[in-house]
C-alpha cells in the first residue's frame, strides 16, 4: 500500500523533473528518495517513472497514478488545516530548545515547513553548547520542547527522530580524497592536527570519543567556538574536522569522507510533561522533515 510520503516523493520528482532536484526540495538523500520510489513501484506492481540521462518521464502507469497522488496529498492538507483550526494551532508561541549543531543542520528545513503550515505561530529558539546544558534548561522549564541528543535518564516523554551521521572534512586536494574514495579510517589521521572544538561544545566530546575508539588522542591544530566554522576551516587545510553531515552547506569547497567505523549520534525530541497540541504538532513536522544526514560527495553536494 502506498504511503503519503511515497506519494509526496513521486509528485516532487515529477514536478522537479529529476531525482536530484527532488532530493534537494525534500531535504533527503537521493538513495533514500530512490528507495521510496522503488518501494512504491513494487507495491503497485510496475514502474511509474522512466529514468532518463537528463531527467525522468512518467510511464503509462505513472500517468494514471499521478492525479490520484495529487488528490490524496491535497485531501491530507485540507484535513490538516481543519485540525489546526479545531485545535487552536493557528496562533501562539512555541518555545524550542536545542544545541548549536542541531540548529544549524536539522532544524532549518523543519522550521521552513512549520512556518508554511503554521504562519501565525511564533517560535522562540534557545540554543545551548552541550547536551547537559540543554537537559538542565528543560528540567528547569525553560522551553516547551527540546531537540538534541538523548538526555539520559528522563522522566518525561521522548520521541526518537533518527541518527545523526558525522563526516570527516578535508580539503578537496587532500591525498585521502583521491581516487574517488569516500571513506577513511580515523586511525589514518592520527598524526594530523585537527580542527577541534572549544571545551564546553558537545562536539568536542564526540570527536575525542571517536578518536579514542580508533586508538589515539586528536592533536589540536585550532579550536573553534563556532560549530559552523569547523568545516570551512578544515576545507582550507588547517586540519581534518569531524562534523555532523547535515551542517555542511550544499555548495562546499572541501571533501566529505565517511569515517570507518561510522560515527553517529541519536537525535530525539523530549519534553518535561506530555506535550500540548502545539508542541505535538511540531514533533510531527520534525519527524517528517528532520534532515539527519548528507552523503559525502566531491563538492559536499551529496551522493550521486
Amino acid at each position: 500500500m502506498a504511503t503519503l510520503r511515497q506519494l509526496e516523493y513521486l509528485v516532487t520528482v515529477v514536478d522537479g523533473g529529476s531525482f536530484t532536484r527532488a532530493a534537494e526540495l525534500l531535504h533527503v538523500t537521493q538513495p533514500a528518495l530512490s528507495h521510496q520510489i522503488r518501494a512504491l513501484e513494487r507495491s503497485l506492481g510496475g514502474p511509474l517513472l522512466d529514468r532518463l540521462p537528463r531527467g525522468v518521464r512518467l510511464t503509462p502507469a505513472g500517468r494514471a497514478m499521478l492525479p490520484h497522488a495529487r488528490a490524496a496529498l491535497a485531501d491530507v492538507e485540507r484535513a490538516r488545516s481543519a485540525a489546526r483550526r479545531a485545535s487552536g494551532l493557528e496562533e501562539g508561541e512555541l518555545q524550542l530548545a536545542t544545541v548549536y549543531s542541531v540548529s544549524l543542520g536539522v532544524l532549518p528545513p523543519v522550521l521552513r515547513v512549520w512556518r508554511r503550515e503554521h504562519p501565525g505561530v511564533r517560535v522562540r529558539l534557545v540554543e545551548f553548547r552541550h547536551t547537559g546544558e540543554l537537559r538542565a534548561a528543560m528540567a528547569a522549564g525553560q522551553a516547551d520542547l527540546a531537540v538534541g541528543p538523548p538526555p539520559g535518564e528522563w522522566d518525561g516523554p521522548v520521541r526518537v527522530l533518527g541518527v545523526e551521521e558525522f563526516v570527516v572534512v578535508v580539503p578537496a586536494d587532500d591525498p585521502l580524497a583521491g581516487g574517488g574514495a569516500d571513506r577513511v579510517e580515523l586511525s589514518a589521521l592520527a598524526d594530523r592536527g585537527w580542527v577541534h572544538y572549544a571545551p564546553g561544545n558537545g562536539l568536542a566530546e564526540v570527536l575525542d570519543g571517536a578518536c579514542a575508539a580508533a586508538g589515539f588522542t586528536p592533536r589540536v591544530a585550532v579550536r573553534t567556538e563556532q560549530t559552523a566554522a569547523a568545516a570551512p576551516l578544515a576545507a582550507t587545510g588547517l586540519g581534518p574536522a569531524l562534523v555532523p553531515a547535515n551542517v555542511v552547506p550544499p555548495r562546499f569547497d572541501g571533501r566529505l569522507l565517511r569515517p570507518s567505523p561510522p560515527v553517529t549520534r541519536p537525535l530525539v525530541a523530549y519534553a518535561r510533561t506530555r506535550p500540548d497540541a502545539l508542541a505535538s504538532a511540531f514533533v510531527e513536522v520534525l519527524a517528517r522533515h528532520a534532515r539527519t544526514e548528507r552523503g559525502p560527495g566531491g563538492d559536499g553536494t551529496g551522493d550521486p
